[in-house]
């Protein structure tokens, strides 16, 4: 398997579980609504050797108690190796893995990596993310390998807040705090297309019927659109002005 084949590491998606006397630190994947972690972390996490995971692991899927190919993925991961930083394919396995490992080495961490996984996992359920707080206040320093990934978090951030929906809620926010506000009237609908034509003739020169107007071509791929949903272009995208935009006019347009 190539790297371009690889599936990439969880972009931002990292959570780090720490043991209740703190000796112990080992940095999780976040991905697809669960957890991750390599064969060396696992056993460091339960305190045997990377040999008596290897058993465990092939017991378990020997057995039938999980099915590998839905518990078991390879991720490219940075390595030190001497003085060179180096992309290895590595195999990492899921929670329910994790887990199974864990109650047959009969290791007393499995309680307290099960308790806070179910935290972590009900927090991104419930509330759609999961943050490391500890990691992102003290970032990587000096010729730590440990990616920093607090830039791309306040993109995404940002590209959330700049999202069609989030910028109609925030508006609808203030015009709620007008006396004689009222959500089902037209005046209501008319004041949020000001608002966005406002940010689209900000950062194109152009008001959002002006950009489809010209942006939007039979002839070109995807119909001109730079962005939609799904993989194919639908009738539903080619109205929304923001779909035509260039990437560095989408920065633009989110710069508070």
């Amino acid at each position: 398997m190539t790297d371009e084949n690889l599936p990439q590491a969880p972009t931002g998606e990292f959570v780090m579980f720490s043991t209740e006397d703190g000796q112990l630190r080992i940095e999780c994947r976040f991905e697809s609504e669960t957890l991750w972690l390599p064969q060396a972390a696992i056993a460091n996490l339960y305190q045997v050797t990377p040999q008596a995971i290897t058993q465990h692991i092939k017991a378990i899927y020997e057995d039938g108690e999980l099915e590998q190919s839905a518990t078991c993925k390879p991720f490219l991961q940075v390595r030190q190796e001497g003085t060179r930083q180096v992309n290895r394919n590595t195999m990492h396995y899921s929670l329910s893995v994790i887990l199974a490992v864990g109650y047959r080495v009969r290791s007393v961490r499995e309680t307290q990596f099960l308790q806070w996984a179910t935290q972590t996992l009900q927090e991104y359920l419930i509330k759609g993310f999961v943050m490391d707080d500890e990691r992102l206040k003290n970032p990587p320093v000096g010729q730590s390998v440990v990616p920093d990934y607090f830039g791309e978090m306040l993109e995404r951030i940002r590209d959330i807040r700049a999202s069609e929906r989030r910028v109609y809620l925030r508006v609808r926010e203030i015009f709620a705090l007008a006396a004689d506000y009222e959500p089902s009237l037209q005046e209501t609908t008319r004041f949020f297309h000001v608002i966005q034509n406002k940010l689209h003739f900000a950062c194109t020169g152009q008001t959002a019927a002006e950009l489809i107007h010209q942006r939007a071509d039979a002839n070109l791929p995807n119909m001109g659109l730079t962005s939609f949903k799904g993989n194919a272009v639908r009738k539903s995208d080619v109205i929304i002005a923001k779909n035509y935009l260039s990437q560095s006019e989408v920065d633009d347009r989110q710069t508070p």
